[in-house]
């Protein structure tokens, strides 16, 4: 058997969540981090306010994006929990979860995942930002894992929502089960897959000038990503420019607010800062 101590930070019920803003991403995980360097755990686990979205870092406070948590899922569901070409269905989100042949992602969301659905023999959707794309494909049945990059992640056999207590369940699972550590488990997928560099920057834009740019952007596209040829480009949620060796560039406005997100994928965190910089220099276009 397995035994797990559970340590709780910023457990209180505190409608101003002790100052600290509740979203799981790195910039808030200040006061964690230096507990976890002086109270080394296994990994550490984070949810938003409602619980919906999940974060993490490993045990000595080095953060884990959501792209290597969603990457980390399904090769767990995948290969630990069999849920391809098993004989007999495992694990306890029922039967249907030995066959699914489908994952649904959103279009911001690594590639990783897409390298790892080519290899395992699996159906990968990609949606466009919001989980709510997500949840219909979900609904259509035959979905093993749907996930965005904002730390949203649905299962199937679970409702079909988000849910960052059962994704983080997974983790605790996933390490029970694999016995080493969570940056092992990493490096194996990246020895597997290459490494996946991942950046964003959200900038003030004036939102009357974001359909031109869009435009702009779709019309007039770049014929390489720094040394590879452009594969493609896809504008039904934003323009999103992808090169021939998986690296990316992804340009979109968001729905409530004057501010525009520019994404980028590459091998290395240098080319990821290259790509963002050549999506600023985008935007200076219009």
């Amino acid at each position: 058997g397995t035994t797990c101590k559970v340590t709780t930070l910023n457990g209180a019920h505190d409608v101003l969540f002790g100052g600290i803003n509740p979203e799981p991403i790195e910039k808030n995980y200040a006061v964690s981090q230096a507990y976890l360097r002086k109270h080394p755990h296994d990994i550490c686990l984070v949810t938003d306010g409602d619980a919906d979205r999940v974060g993490g870092m490993d045990g000595r406070g080095n953060y884990l994006s959501t792209h290597q948590l969603i990457c980390l899922l399904l090769n767990h569901l995948i290969v630990n929990r069999c849920s391809v070409g098993c004989p007999q269905p495992t694990g306890a989100l029922g039967t249907a979860h030995a066959t699914a042949r489908r994952v649904v992602k959103a279009l911001t969301t690594t590639s990783m995942v897409d390298k790892i659905c080519a290899a395992r023999g699996l159906q990968m959707t990609e949606t466009g930002v919001g989980f709510k794309y997500i949840c219909a494909e979900m609904l259509k049945g035959d979905v093993l894992l749907g996930a965005e990059e904002s730390g949203g992640i649905g299962f199937q056999g679970h409702i079909p929502e988000r849910d960052g207590i059962a994704a983080g369940l997974m983790l605790l699972e996933m390490l029970a089960m694999k016995k080493v550590s969570v940056n092992k488990l990493l490096a194996n997928l990246e020895k597997e897959f290459g490494p996946h560099g991942y950046g964003r920057i959200d900038m003030h834009y004036p939102l009357e000038k974001r359909a031109a740019l869009m435009d702009f952007c779709k019309n007039n596209p770049p014929t390489r990503l720094l040394r590879s040829p452009l594969a493609g480009v896809k504008s039904y949620d934003g323009v999103k420019f992808v090169a021939q060796d998986s690296s990316w560039l992804m340009l979109r406005g968001s729905g409530t607010e004057p501010i525009l997100r520019i994404y980028a994928e590459a091998k290395s965190e240098v080319d990821v800062r290259k790509l963002l910089r050549l999506g600023v220099k985008l935007t200076k276009q219009v």
